[in-house]
């Protein structure tokens, strides 16, 4: 089965002065989705935005909005995404007292469910989870800032996580998007598909570049190399 890529811009590194007008340029030149990354200056050292911003952006697109959670505690903020307009919301598992319940508490709200994992946590947490799961991210940095640059281990963690989703789905699992997050670019998206990723963040790679629409056009056209060979 030929893998469905996904582009996802993420907004942390776009001019927030004119904020309403690069999320609709980003979409026009290609992107597949919007990620959103929330810190909370607690969980990670940095503060960015909230889900007045969500849904400030939520009238200009009916593409899907990704939100990234890098707060603790997580509960308390979920229906705050649901209701701006939020599509999924994944979090990370030390920012939970109860993973499973927070899992729930995504989906009860009508969103789609992702959790998220540091390049020092392991996947274990997944063990019991993955029916609850609609969205697996791998941090290829450490989060808390945007510009940094891809640590190469995360592809092995890639792989062991498409291991598992292709097993959960062979088992009669539903489909479970598989995200890479930190360091994606032109030059190394290829490689990282093959590890097993199909939704890719890109945040200074996209806003950073000169012409967001050539950006997008080279990465798909790299990604197309990877999918020709399965």
């Amino acid at each position: 089965m030929q893998p469905i890529y996904r582009i996802a811009p993420s907004i942390l590194s776009a001019n927030f002065a004119r904020l309403g007008d690069e999320v609709t340029s980003v979409l026009e030149a290609g992107a597949d989705m919007i990620h959103f990354d929330v810190m909370d200056n607690h969980y990670v050292p940095n503060l960015t935005i909230g889900p007045l911003v969500c849904e400030a952006i939520r009238p200009l697109t009916k593409a899907v909005i990704d939100v990234h959670l890098m707060v603790k505690p997580v509960d308390r903020i979920v229906p705050d995404f649901a209701k701006a307009g939020a599509n999924i919301i994944s979090f990370h598992p030390e920012g939970s007292e109860h993973v499973d319940r927070t899992l729930s508490l995504i989906r009860e709200q009508g969103c789609k469910a992702g959790l998220v994992f540091n390049p020092a946590t392991p996947l274990d947490w997944l063990d019991d989870v993955m029916d609850k799961v609609d969205l697996i991210l791998i941090m290829s940095v450490n989060p808390g800032f945007g510009g940094q640059t891809f640590i190469p281990r995360a592809l092995a963690k890639l792989a062991d996580a498409r291991q598992r989703i292709d097993r959960a789905r062979e088992a009669g699992g539903g489909e479970i998007l598989l995200e890479i997050d930190g360091g994606v670019k032109i030059d190394n998206i290829a490689e990282i598909a093959r590890a097993g990723a199909d939704t890719f963040v890109a945040g200074s790679a996209i806003f950073g570049s000169g012409d967001y629409r050539a950006t997008i056009a080279s990465m798909r056209s790299a990604l197309q190399t990877v999918a020709a060979r399965r």
